[in-house]
């Protein structure tokens, strides 16, 4: 019951960026989707987690849903044919192996950044939306808090989050370090590709700052600030905004720089103003900083310090991994111990008939006084019997043995024959 946890899913290992956004789902797909798993498949419980790198799906079930989920997947993103994308989804039909893939994947081990910091929000987002959809139960629910709290340890006793180990990251990290004496920084970004939009998004984390979004194709930048409250400048008008901002985070392509110093010759520099160059070619002419008050960094500048974060998270792999490792050992015996927990309270619910159906027949000889006595001290007795066999049941879970002594306790106390008396 408790060891039926399964895995399908796509990333961005081995499924090109097209066939990742055909299989993405917002909040709202997801729920949807979670209402066919339940009504139209052998699952039980079942989190989906989507992001931009990844779309993948953690269930319950005693059989393998693979063909089921693809063809609901199909039915939820109205595409047709969905076993022709079979080929980039993976299947992990082995419970450990599912298992273990949910934590490497909420930890960050398997993000494409190393240690991604988002990506447990993002696991935190799906577990919320499993949820409402009640389609989280017990598993799912211990499941998911002993990631959040390995997640923690591996925070607090490690250095696999720190520092900003992508170029965005890094981007975005560097700003909040610079803008600390400016009360609400002005920011362009000009040029809205991946590392644009990444670099846009992750500027979400400085708490008080105007952002302002500049792209050659306007409609992609409306959309972007529109998701995010941004404001939108016209690319024809980017030198104006660039005189205006605080910070300049630039990714355009393009083939000769388009902000010289002669851009300032007008514009009197009253405070420094901070470039970033994230294009390659360059897009900001190399010796701005001839112009007092501009400071510059590059690409090279910036991969530089990512690169750091990332050695220092790739040397705590080995830490993060014995985390994991202690954490899934101990979930296991969780796990394993809930396989026998229908058994125990079978046992437990025999006893009590018996111990009240020996009070029953002696209760008129009896006074109120003795009768709350009597069944203060048979409930400690019945306490104490039951104490042993639960233990040596425990026990017997995680060497793997308890099937034989369950099935002595049936056999002794016929508790298949009890449960089905409990139902009429």
């Amino acid at each position: 019951m408790h060891n039926q946890f399964k895995a399908v899913g796509l990333s961005y290992k081995k499924t090109p960026l097209e066939t990742r956004e055909l299989f993405s789902m917002d909040q709202r797909a997801i729920k949807a989707f979670l209402n066919l798993l339940n009504d139209y498949s052998e699952i039980s419980e079942a989190i989906v987690l989507s992001t931009c790198n990844r779309t993948e799906i953690f269930y319950s079930s005693p059989t393998d849903q693979f063909d089921t989920i693809l063809k609901l997947i199909g039915i939820a993103k109205g595409i047709e044919e969905t076993q022709n994308y079979a080929q980039y989804f993976f299947s992990f039909a082995k419970h450990e192996d599912a298992v273990l893939h949910l934590f490497n994947v909420s930890i960050g081990l398997e993000a494409q950044v190393i240690g991604d910091l988002q990506i447990i929000n993002q696991v935190k987002n799906a577990y919320q939306w499993s949820a409402d959809e009640n389609m989280a139960g017990p598993f799912i629910h211990r499941l998911l808090h002993t990631i959040f709290f390995t997640n923690k340890r591996v925070v607090q006793e490690t250095a696999f989050r720190d520092g900003a180990a992508s170029v965005s990251y890094a981007t975005v990290d560097l700003i909040s370090e610079l803008t600390t004496g400016i009360q609400t920084p002005k920011i362009l970004v000009l040029g809205l590709g991946e590392i644009g939009e990444d670099v846009a998004r992750n500027l979400e984390n400085i708490a008080s700052k105007e952002v302002f979004v500049c792209n050659r194709s306007i409609e992609k930048a409306q959309a972007l600030a529109d998701e995010l409250g941004y404001q939108v400048i016209d690319f024809a008008q980017y030198k104006s905004a660039v005189a205006e901002a605080d910070i300049i985070i630039s990714s355009v392509t393009t083939d000769e720089p388009i902000i010289h110093k002669s851009l300032f010759a007008t514009n009197k520099v009253m405070s420094h103003k901070y470039l970033f160059d994230l294009s390659v070619p360059r897009s900001i002419e190399k010796d701005i900083e001839s112009v007092n008050g501009l400071l510059l960094y590059n690409i090279d500048n910036i991969q530089a310090k990512a690169s750091k974060a990332l050695e220092k998270r790739i040397a705590a792999i080995p830490d993060v991994k014995s985390i994991i490792n202690e954490a899934i050992t101990e979930f296991g015996s969780w796990t394993q111990e809930m396989e026998v927990s229908p058994v125990i309270n079978k046992l437990k619910n025999a006893l009590e008939d018996i111990r009240k159906n020996e009070i029953a027949r002696h209760l008129k000889k009896i006074s109120p006084e003795e009768s709350e006595l009597v069944d203060k001290v048979t409930k400690s007795m019945m306490q104490k019997i039951i104490k042993l066999p639960v233990l040596q049941l425990k026990a017997a879970c995680k060497r793997g043995e308890a099937d034989s002594l369950i099935e002595v306790l049936n056999d002794l106390f016929n508790l298949e024959k009890q449960e089905e008396q409990l139902k009429k």
